[in-house]
């Protein structure tokens, strides 16, 4: 079993916020392969699906995400899932908006959400970086990724949640390398 996890914040306030990508990722992922119904559990909303033989269980902690770690470690332990058969989707501002980037393991970069899953899980996961921007000063970081992506960038990041769901597959699969350069090749159309 493979366990994805997308990060963000609970409540519509946060829904749209950059900070959330790694929510919509997750939806558009168990949206396009149906996977079951959300279901409250392990301090998330989890989804249960298939690519083929693999089983994947989506999870979107429900704490802030300051304390995503304690949601990621309750259902490792459910299922003991090891570590590296982890995924998280986040959002990523040290890549370009419109980049995603995979890669196991390194720094958390200021990011809360990783560095409560480096706490309470350890760091050798996989991660999909999605690239959001960086505003340009650190002072302005906490309004850039709790704001809504503007109207110009939201077929943009359709696209790359599109790309998710259609090659979903291959990550499920362990082929990340193609992944990447599958949803690249799509973002770029």
């Amino acid at each position: 079993m493979q366990i994805w996890v997308g990060l963000g914040n609970p409540g519509g306030k946060y829904a749209g916020n950059r900070h959330n990508v790694g929510f919509m990722a997750i939806n558009a992922i168990g949206d396009d392969h149906n996977f079951s119904p959300p279901k409250t559990q392990f301090k998330g909303l989890v989804r249960m699906g298939q690519f083929g033989s693999q089983k994947v269980l989506l999870l979107k902690p429900t704490t802030f995400m300051n304390e995503s770690g304690q949601s990621v470690q309750l259902a490792m332990q459910f299922y003991k899932v090891p570590l590296e058969n982890v995924t998280v989707f986040h959002d990523e501002l040290d890549l370009d908006f419109g980049k995603v980037r995979l890669k196991v393991g390194g720094g958390i970069a200021g990011h809360n959400g990783l560095r409560s899953i480096k706490k309470h899980c350890g760091n050798e996961y996989q991660r999909v970086r999605i690239g959001i921007d960086h505003p340009g000063h650190k002072d302005k970081v906490h309004s850039h990724v709790l704001s809504d992506f503007r109207k110009d960038e939201e077929n943009l990041r359709d696209d790359i949640l599109n790309a998710f769901g259609k090659y979903a597959d291959l990550l499920a699969s362990g082929q990340p390398d193609l992944f990447q350069t599958r949803v690249s090749e799509y973002i770029k159309g």
